[in-house]
């Protein structure tokens, strides 16, 4: 018997959130739909930077740091279906100078199956002038600080 993804690969993520999926999540056999698994990585990601006191969101917040996804791979191992609760397990595996790296496992909650894995290569966008930007140095600390990563990190 192998091991479910999601028990050997949990210690790694430090974040997790909780949605519900809903009938407009899912195709008419009540599955869901490929696209919106990108979207509830989406929403883990601003979550966990809603976390760690950083809203994304803010039009203030983004004159400075603003994610904008260049890379996204899904690897689909089972469905979600109609009113299934998933919990979202979120984290930052590294940092570049503009871009950060980030994986979600996504997990039916009340069964712990892991249902996606989830990649993502996020920049930091500068929206004026339409090209990426070094992430800020407060910011970059923060997230190593939260994720164990970086340089101070063992």
């Amino acid at each position: 018997m192998t091991q479910d993804p999601s028990e050997s690969e949990a210690p790694n993520y430090k974040f997790s959130c909780r949605m519900r999926v809903r009938w407009s999540d899912c195709d008419v056999q009540g599955i869901v739909f490929n696209g919106m698994y990108l979207s509830f990585a989406e929403v883990a990601q601003a979550e966990y930077f809603r976390n760690l006191g950083i809203a994304l969101y803010d039009p203030k917040t983004r004159e400075r740091f603003d994610t904008a996804t260049v890379k996204a791979t899904l690897e689909y191992i089972a469905p979600a279906r109609i009113d299934d609760v998933l919990e979202i397990r979120w984290r930052i595996s590294r940092i570049g100078r503009s871009s950060m790296a980030s994986s979600a496992l996504i997990l039916n909650a009340q069964t712990g199956e892991c249902l996606t894995r989830v990649e993502m290569v996020n920049i930091n966008f500068d929206s004026q002038a339409v090209k990426s930007r070094p992430v800020p140095p407060d910011v970059r600390q923060l997230i190593e600080a939260y994720e164990g990563i970086g340089e101070g990190s063992c």
